[in-house]
Parts: C-alpha cells; structure tokens; sequence
C-alpha cells in the first residue's frame, strides 16, 4: 500500500517535525499512549500521515495555518476522503491546541484510538 515516493518523503519528513509535531510526538512516541503504539510520518499509499496508530487504524493530522487555505484545504479532504476508504479514521488537531492545550489533546487522541482499537 506505500508507494516508493510516500516513504522517501515519509524519512524526510521525520527530520524535518514542526515544533508542534515534536512536542506531540515526545508524548506519542514509546507506546506511552495507553499502551498505544503510533509512527510519526508514516506512509500510507502515496499520502503521509503525520502519526498513525496501525491497531486503531487512526490518523492524526496537526494542522497549521496553511491548513486554511482554499488550495491545502481541498487537498486535506481528499486525503481524508481516501484514508477513509482504507477504513482509516483522520483526526485534525490544531498546532496551536497542541501548544496550549496539550494534555486535552492528549485525552482527546487516548479516547479515540482506544475506542476504535477495543481497548
């Protein structure tokens, strides 16, 4: 399901996190999620997800400001469109929730996958 393009952009952008991806990941990262397991900037078919938890089958999207723009924002539903095809369910979070509000997001995040995972 990963096109070669997805997964060299996918290792390029794991070096190149927008200062709300990292903060989030620090939190994501090592199972310490309720156990779940997520990837940061994972491949799936030709898109990217910023992080994906496979047993969930959830994808978290952290959208900046040029997420508003009438261009990005059709691009976005359309990726969404398709993930959702897959069985994949998209959650948007904003950059700026994940900068003031980061345990809310966290909850947020928690409740989703483990409800979509049975856990």
């Amino acid at each position: 399901m990963k096109s070669l393009g997805s997964v060299s952009r996918a290792r390029v952008l794991r070096r190149k996190l927008t200062p709300p991806e990292a903060r989030l990941w620090t939190r994501l990262r090592r199972c310490s999620l309720g156990g779940l397991k997520f990837r940061r900037q994972h491949p799936i078919g030709h898109y990217v997800v910023d992080f994906y938890c496979a047993e969930a089958k959830l994808a978290v999207e952290v959208d900046g400001a040029s997420h508003n723009h009438p261009d990005r924002i059709e691009h976005d539903r359309r990726r969404t469109s398709w993930l959702g095809d897959q069985g994949i369910r998209v959650i948007r979070i904003r950059a700026e929730a994940v900068r003031v509000e980061l345990d809310g997001v966290l909850d947020f995040i928690r409740e989703t996958a483990a409800a979509r995972a049975g856990v």
